[in-house]
């Protein structure tokens, strides 16, 4: 697994979300970890956009999984929040599995999976605050050939 690190300005947060968005294909989990109001949902949103979604997509803070499918965006993709999760075996009912078949997961506050996330998944650990922030990426084999952000 190999690490990048990048610094930007909240201005750029929705290029930097569409460039990791633009990258997705099917199979994919990016899981996207911070502080509350680190810029996770940001993020999500942008790489929704660059999959086509026109509209604002809403944070999935209460309903948990917020699938968007064809023609609403060009692959199929579940914006997820595990902030409420207060077990792991709570998601086994999300079947989030399910959802890597033929689309991709966006998942906040992965580190509510536990022991139960995935090898290939490519980790973002946002940190900063006021206009500043700092992406440290844990990028798998899976994703090595084709990380935008270099």
């Amino acid at each position: 697994m190999t690490s990048f690190r990048r610094d930007y300005e909240l201005g750029e947060a929705e290029r930097v979300g569409a460039a990791i968005g633009a990258a997705l294909r099917a199979g994919d989990v990016v899981a996207l970890s911070g502080d509350l109001g680190a810029g996770k949902t940001t993020l999500a949103r942008a790489m929704l956009k660059a999959r086509g979604l026109a509209g604002e997509a809403p944070s999935p803070t209460f309903a948990i999984v917020q699938p968007y499918a064809p023609p609403e965006v060009d692959l199929p993709i579940a914006h997820i929040d595990l902030y409420r999760i207060e077990d792991a075996s709570e998601l086994v009912e999300l079947g989030l599995d399910d959802y890597r078949h033929d689309g991709a997961l966006l998942i906040e506050w992965p580190e509510r999976l536990g022991d139960g996330g995935w090898p290939d998944m490519l980790w973002l650990e946002i940190s900063g605050s006021g206009e500043r922030r700092v992406l440290t990426a844990k990028v798998p084999p899976a994703w090595e050939a084709r990380w935008p952000l270099r």
